[in-house]
């Protein structure tokens, strides 16, 4: 039997959605959510970076909607935007969805069920398990997401350990310190905070309908830097790990 939230006026499920020049996806991801959510008492926490586009507005504009908007002022990145709506997430379930229209809200009940019901700490949507796949990564950014997952299995226990896609119990997050670099929050989420057990769940990574490519040699720079991290936490601990940062 799912186990409800215990605090009062406390949503289940908190989609934590990090945004910059998104208004077009949202719109269309808007009613998706809210079918997808349905049967969950949730939030909707959108951290945007000042989108010029009016992302900002069209957040504002969904009155009566569990919507909550952080604005931020400038273009501060993906891993301090999602850092930011787990700290602001009040949901016993928080689910990491990208705002660009890659990642089907129709699978978040799949993610969000197997943690309510106490079967999972951690649920990942993934590519690589039967019945997943990922017809939105193409050309070089699918040969990078392969060799990227390849130096990062040693980490983890998971078929897809690229995926942006995933669902977290809150509670796992007082169990360290995250530090991300770049983009590669679930990652960081399993090497630091070692949820058990963790589920993967399939999905079919689609192609963006806005936004912008988080990938590029900046980013491929801060993953190498952000795998140095988590080995030198994995080898040797998390305070000599931190003292070498």
């Amino acid at each position: 039997m799912r186990r409800r939230s215990g605090v009062p006026g406390e949503p289940e499920v908190s989609i934590v959605l990090p945004t910059f020049n998104e208004r077009k996806a949202l719109e269309l991801l808007d009613p998706r959510i809210g079918r997808s959510l349905a049967r969950f008492s949730s939030e909707v926490v959108v951290v945007d970076d000042s989108s010029p586009d009016g992302t900002g507005e069209f957040v504002r504009s969904r009155d009566g909607a569990p919507f909550r908007l952080i604005e931020r002022p400038g273009r501060l990145g993906l891993a301090s935007a999602v850092l930011e709506g787990f700290r602001a997430a009040r949901g016993r379930v928080i689910v990491v969805l990208d705002a660009d229209g890659s990642h089907p809200p129709e699978v978040i009940p799949s993610l969000v069920t197997p943690i309510l019901d106490g079967r999972a700490e951690f649920v990942l949507a993934s590519r690589k398990v039967a019945g997943g796949s990922a017809p939105g990564l193409v050309g070089w950014r699918r040969a990078v997401s392969f060799g990227g997952g390849l130096l990062a299995r040693p980490l983890v226990h998971v078929l897809d350990p690229m995926s942006g896609f995933f669902a977290l119990d809150r509670r796992i997050l007082a169990r360290a310190e995250l530090a991300p670099i770049g983009y590669k929050i679930a990652l960081e989420v399993l090497v630091r905070c070692r949820p058990r057990p963790v589920l993967e769940v399939p999905f079919t990574f689609g192609p963006r309908v806005a936004g912008e490519s988080k990938l590029g040699s900046g980013q491929i720079g801060d993953y190498l830097r952000h795998l140095g991290r988590l080995y030198s936490f994995r080898i040797i601990g998390p305070r000599r790990a931190s003292s070498t940062r």
